[in-house]
């Protein structure tokens, strides 16, 4: 069974946004050695029919689907370290901090922390998480979407939750910059509590 230090669920604006970030550490003391994978499922991803026009730094007509397909070669060349996990989608979460498992439809892994990052739909079904289950916060009732009760993305120790699944609205800037802040959490908590980003700088 492979084991990792954090394992993302959901390969959208907030899972690849955290894993980026993550990705980038594991070059730094506190994260040599770290092992981080994303189950990069996206078929249900709401930016597939998205277009972007009012997202920084993006042109205008910039396509969701764009995004989804280029910020997977986007991880695996820039961060090949973080393993993707393609084609499973996640039935059941079991155990506790920090010796979870997380069961696919194809397989199971162990993991020390979790990242949860899929979309809010009423559809929501994996086990071990349905007592977190609550309507959303910040969409209107009539849409029924949920959320995953959190404290400052936090469900329960080891167990994070990104993204409009947190609660936030649903913005491409705001699930992006979600995924960013679980990630940089996480990257503190390697860095022995020391508040922790990483930047990168023209050279």
């Amino acid at each position: 069974m492979d084991s990792f230090d954090v394992l993302i669920i959901g390969g959208s604006a907030a899972g690849l946004s955290s894993a980026l970030i993550l990705g980038s550490a594991l070059d730094k003391p506190f994260g040599i050695g770290k092992k981080v994978g994303i189950i990069t499922h996206q078929k249900s991803a709401a930016l597939q029919n998205a277009e972007l026009n009012n997202v920084l730094g993006f042109k205008k007509g910039t396509k969701g689907n764009e995004i989804l397909k280029n910020g997977l070669i986007q991880l695996s060349e820039t961060y090949p370290e973080i393993i993707q996990i393609a084609k499973e989608k996640v039935v059941k979460i079991e155990g506790k901090y920090p010796n979870f498992i997380v069961v696919t439809n194809k397989n199971s892994y162990q993991t020390k922390n979790i990242v949860v990052a899929v979309g809010p739909s009423n559809l929501f079904n994996i086990e071990g998480l349905m007592q977190y289950v609550i309507p959303h916060k910040s969409i209107p009732a009539i849409k029924e979407k949920i959320m995953l009760k959190n404290n400052n993305h936090l469900v329960t120790e080891g167990i994070y939750v990104a993204g409009v699944l947190a609660g936030w609205r649903s913005q491409y800037a705001i699930a992006a910059g979600s995924g960013s802040q679980v990630a940089t959490d996480i990257l503190t908590l390697w860095n022995g509590g020391n508040q922790t980003m990483i930047h990168d700088a023209i050279k």
